[in-house]
C-alpha cells in the first residue's frame, strides 16, 4: 500500500534546504552561453524563472510530496570552464521539510538547460557524447524551531 505521510497534527517550523547541481557541456556551448548567444535566451535568466516555478510545483511531480506555501526560493547560477551549477534554497514555515522542493528545482533547472543549448551539444548522429548532469546533493537542510 503506499501513502502520504499524515502531517496535520505537527506543528509548523521554519525550514529552509539547499540542493545543487552541474551539467557538463561543450566549451563552444559554455561561450554561446557566457555571451549570450543561445538561440533560445538567456540561459541563466531562464534557469533562475525555472526553479522558483520548478520548487514551487514540486508536489504536482511527486505524489507523497505535501502541497506547501514557500516563502522565497533564491536559485544560483554560475558557469564553470565546462558546466552550469545550478543551486537552489528554499525557505518555508510548514510542517514538511522543503529539501524535495530544492532538489527538485535544481533537477528540473538543469533539465531545462539540456533543453535550451541542445542543439550545440548534439553530435554529428544526434547524440550527447559529452552532455551530463551530475552531483545532485542537498548541500544543507534546516530545521529551526520557534524560541
Amino acid at each position: 500500500m503506499a501513502r502520504m505521510v499524515d502531517v496535520s497534527l505537527k506543528g509548523e517550523v521554519y525550514r529552509v534546504a539547499t540542493a545543487r547541481g552541474c551539467i557538463r557541456l561543450r566549451k563552444d556551448t559554455i561561450d554561446k552561453i557566457v555571451s549570450k548567444e543561445v538561440e533560445k535566451g538567456d540561459v541563466i535568466a531562464v534557469t533562475q524563472i525555472v526553479a522558483i516555478e520548478s520548487a514551487k510545483k514540486t508536489y504536482l511531480l511527486l505524489p507523497f510530496c505535501h502541497p506547501i506555501r514557500i516563502d522565497y526560493v533564491e536559485p544560483r547560477v554560475w558557469v564553470e570552464e565546462d558546466k552550469v551549477c545550478v543551486e537552489v534554497t528554499v525557505k518555508a514555515r510548514e510542517r514538511t521539510g522543503v529539501e524535495m522542493e530544492a532538489l527538485t528545482a535544481v533537477s528540473i533547472s538543469l533539465l531545462n538547460i539540456w533543453d535550451i543549448v541542445k542543439k550545440y551539444e548534439k553530435d554529428e548522429k544526434g547524440q550527447y557524447p559529452y552532455t551530463a548532469i551530475e552531483n545532485i546533493v542537498v548541500v544543507s537542510k534546516e530545521k529551526i524551531p520557534d524560541t
